[in-house]
């Protein structure tokens, strides 16, 4: 299953790969390299990217969303039936006037590129810093996410003394969009769970050429972050997590019974424990049917109010907050910002790809979503309030025996890059800098 992966790159291949990556042609760069790198295999080349959907694609969106056909309103006054339509209503009232170009051009001003690895096209941007010691960092998204999440945090990061803090702080950034995700191709073959992924960035990162780095992840790029510390490639240092895996066995147990709190728990512990017990009641439904039947949502492939839908459903905290911005709040996401990453699902249809990574989990198991993984390596966490669980510091140091930072910011959900940039980057520059040294 794990065809033509992970070799070993060759120092001379890096070289001419690195050269790509740094915006040099790739044909220009072999000009200047030996005339044997020319026979490189070209399944390792790296090949610029440019975002660029057509006109009637735009157009084609626009009319399937002016002729969506309404259900009846919800016969109860809370979110307890799903997401209301008067909320979906408005979010199709603004798509109307919504203006993909804008996101387009902002994708377009970071270099993005694409590169096989393990017989699939990985998707990623990637911005170097201008200052020459930053930390290398690869950041992962989650479901609903996409590359969009990050875009916020990737100049604050690279160029930080343009963003408050010092040349120390900088990162060179990585940001690969999952298999069958946004503009990454889509698995033909079953088994593309978190441990493969987790693999693949390993391969990408040393194909850019980078002998030490560190990893961040929230939702699905949690999972695949921390299996990327289980698997322990040469040269990653550390890892950052703002949706940590830190659930205690007895605790998993009684959530699965459906249990009231168990005895003894701080207070911190009785608020994780009661998120953890809502979610699992109340906001499991999309994961249930993308876990057991992906292939079964042909509706929100040919409906994108139908995406829509589904995509805010995800939990109720970040359901509420952008149900809260389409009614003219300011919130930690605009309308804007929600319909950037709802219509980049639409634009590459990857409803269905998307959502077979939950079934290839489900089905090519690596443990539980929220179950200690026995990680060795230096671990951040930070536990925003509104995450579906906020990890209590005592389940973090029990789950991470090298915890490096710990810390819980004072607002932010389950998009934290996306919805608190400012936070984020601040938690990422405090996480890893006492590994900067070993760089």
């Amino acid at each position: 299953m794990h065809t033509k992966a992970f070799e070993e790159i060759d120092q001379d291949r890096r070289m001419l790969l690195g050269a790509a990556t740094l915006g040099i042609a790739a044909v220009g760069a072999m000009s200047l390299l030996p005339s044997r790198l020319a026979a490189a295999p070209a399944a390792d080349a790296i090949r610029p990217f440019h975002v660029k959907f057509k006109d009637d694609q735009l157009a084609d969106l626009r009319h399937r969303v002016a002729a969506t056909r309404w259900p009846d309103q919800e016969t109860v006054s809370d979110d307890t039936q799903g997401v209301r339509l008067n909320t979906i209503k408005k979010l199709a009232k603004h798509w109307q006037g919504y203006n993909w170009r804008t996101v387009e051009t902002r994708l377009n001003s970071f270099p993005q590129f694409v590169t096989e690895i393990d017989g699939l096209d990985i998707h990623f941007i990637h911005v170097r810093s201008k200052h020459e010691n930053a930390l290398p960092i690869i950041i992962t998204h989650g479901w609903p996410g996409s590359i969009i999440e990050q875009m916020k945090i990737i100049k604050p990061l690279t160029d930080p003394t343009a963003y408050g803090g010092t040349e120390d702080d900088a990162f060179h950034v990585v940001i690969p969009s999952l298999p069958g995700y946004g503009f990454s191709a889509k698995p033909k073959e079953v088994g593309w769970n978190p441990p493969r992924i987790a693999k693949a960035w390993a391969v990408l990162m040393q194909r850019l050429g980078y002998t030490k780095y560190v990893a961040q992840g929230g939702d699905w790029g949690n999972a695949v972050t921390e299996l990327m510390a289980v698997q322990e490639p040469p040269g990653l240092l550390g890892i950052h997590t703002n949706m940590a895996a830190t659930v205690p066995a007895d605790i998993a147990k009684a959530l699965a019974a459906g249990s009231p709190a168990p005895a003894g728990l701080s207070d911190d512990e009785k608020r994780a424990y009661g998120q953890l017990d809502d979610f699992y009641k109340n906001g499991l439904g999309y994961a249930v049917e993308m876990n057991n039947r992906p292939q079964t949502l042909y509706g929100i492939v040919d409906s994108p109010v139908g995406l829509a839908a589904w995509m805010l459903d995800h939990d109720i905290r970040s359901y509420q907050m952008i149900a809260r911005s389409f009614d003219g709040a300011k919130e930690g996401l605009t309308p804007d910002d929600v319909l950037d990453n709802v219509t980049l699902y639409w634009l590459t249809n990857t409803a269905i790809s998307s959502a077979r990574l939950y079934w290839d989990n489900a089905h090519f198991p690596s443990g539980g979503f929220f179950d200690p993984r026995g990680i060795k390596i230096p671990v951040a966490v930070s536990a925003f309030p509104d995450e579906i669980y906020q990890a209590p510091q005592s389940w973090a140091e029990k789950a991470y025996p090298k915890l490096i930072h710990y810390n819980r910011p004072p607002k932010g959900g389950h998009f934290a890059a996306w919805e608190q940039p400012e936070l984020m980057t601040t938690e990422l520059r405090a996480s890893f800098k006492s590994l900067r040294d070993e760089t």
